[in-house]
């Protein structure tokens, strides 16, 4: 997705932007300068198009540098790892000597620059939006981020400035030489460079036992058995307290972006130290972004051999990835290359459940089924559920939508028994499913 920075000085109302562009507060706001002080990321998303908004708000303020040099250093880095650079200034006090110096950083950039002339809370101030063409570029808007004044328009320009979005035919979708995007993800120092390497076959990527070597997200296109597979490999993700610098903060947000890109993710997890906290939220991630799932427990040689050994670590895996337990589940060892011939077969397996389709006449069987023997959901009054029909919506992820009496008895267990049900009939191993529920009269 297109990256989007949010740059400034001190107190113009960054964080208060990034809050009304992403749609909720996770910035903290205070008239005090340089509150935000970890960075942070969001999706915001308009007119069925998505981007991610940066808040690099304040880092700037930073005793033991000078000001400008602080802001310099962040102003290039929001350049590198972005798309295009929101400009923030204040509308009260207009253009700074300060905001003319971040503007000329940004100008010899060469990247897309919208100028936000912010804290426009009323027409009679509309004039001060003129003061932003002052910095030299031709998009700016005058909004006010407190009161939501003239935020359509700003983000209906930078919808225009998102590149088009590119359309699968009919043919691409089901020609099987199509290209198979998988993202290696997980956490630093669990072994991600170090497989790719075996699979390629070659020293693709750097591999050191220094946690987060690879920075940047690195593509490696191969074909195995006439299949064409794009491997990307990404820095590790670390817990957010632990992300200190800009260069790690990027790096989480192109791990994220990859995820974006791929259509299976490999989530390579510490045999040796399996199901942390943080494996859990990036299996939770992947599978929120409607991606297909395959769990690879690396470093297998280290552990000691029992004979109960894999069977344990599986349940394991499932008893603390619940949400995930469909997931197929693959012991590895980039070292000794245990088990890497299976790698490809998995991902092609989960690829194709993801794509997988069920005919309305078996869905409406099922609907059948449960009416016929299965407690549906009622409320306090008596009402109880009642489902007419139900079709598959679309693939990628497998998305189905039922037509019922009354969309609010819907349970989170009744769901849950529904995606059991529908996995029961093609199994979608790896594979997110969507669940839609829409009210229709029984007329």
């Amino acid at each position: 997705m297109f990256v989007i920075s949010i740059v400034g000085r001190p107190n113009v109302g960054k964080s208060s932007l990034f809050n009304r562009m992403v749609g909720r507060r996770e910035a903290i706001v205070d008239d005090f300068p340089g509150v935000t002080r970890d960075r942070l990321y969001g999706v915001a998303t308009w007119k069925d198009r998505s981007f991610y908004v940066v808040d690099t708000g304040g880092y700037l303020a930073d005793d033991t540098q000078p000001m400008m040099d602080g802001i310099r250093q962040q102003v290039q880095r929001a350049i590198s790892e972005s798309d295009a650079v929101l400009l923030v200034i204040d509308g009260i006090e207009g253009p700074t000597l300060t905001d003319i110096d971040v503007a000329e950083v940004l100008r010899r950039s060469g990247k897309p620059v919208v100028v936000v002339v912010n804290k426009i809370d009323d027409d009679k101030h509309e004039d001060r939006t003129l003061d932003g063409y002052s910095l030299g570029f031709s998009s700016v808007f005058g909004v006010s981020a407190e009161h939501k004044r003239n935020m359509d328009d700003l983000l209906d320009g930078i919808v225009r400035m998102l590149p088009p979005v590119e359309e699968k035919t009919e043919n691409e979708t089901d020609d099987e030489d199509a290209e198979v995007r998988v993202a290696i993800v997980g956490r630093p120092n669990v072994g991600k460079s170090s497989l790719l390497n075996k699979l390629v076959g070659q020293e693709r990527s750097l591999v050191s036992a220094i946690p987060g070597t690879t920075r940047d997200s690195v593509d490696t296109t191969l074909k195995v058995e006439g299949r064409v597979f794009r491997l990307i490999d990404t820095a590790g993700l670390r817990r957010k307290s632990r992300v200190r610098d800009d260069v790690e903060y990027y790096s989480f947000l192109r791990t994220l972006q990859a995820i974006d890109r791929s259509d299976v993710s490999l989530l390579v997890m510490d045999a040796t130290e399996p199901v942390t906290d943080q494996d859990k939220k990036l299996a939770a991630l992947i599978l929120e972004k409607g991606k297909g799932l395959v769990i690879l427990l690396n470093k297998w040689d280290l552990l000691k051999k029992k004979d109960d050994l894999g069977d344990r670590m599986k349940e394991l895996v499932r008893d603390e990835m619940v949400f995930a337990k469909h997931a197929p589940v693959t012991f590895v060892s980039a070292l000794t290359k245990r088990g890497l011939q299976k790698i490809f077969q998995s991902i092609l397996e989960v690829y194709d459940n993801r794509k997988r389709r069920i005919s309305t006449n078996v869905l409406n069987r099922v609907i059948r089924d449960l009416l016929a023997f299965d407690r549906l959901p009622s409320d306090r009054n008596g009402r109880r559920l009642n489902i007419y029909y139900c079709t598959q919506s679309s693939v990628e992820p497998p998305t189905f939508v039922f037509f019922v009496n009354d969309a609010s008895l819907i349970t989170i267990p009744f769901e849950n028994h529904i995606e059991n049900e529908l996995r029961g009939i093609s199994g979608f191993q790896g594979s997110p499913i969507r669940l839609f529920w829409r009210e229709k009269s029984r007329e």
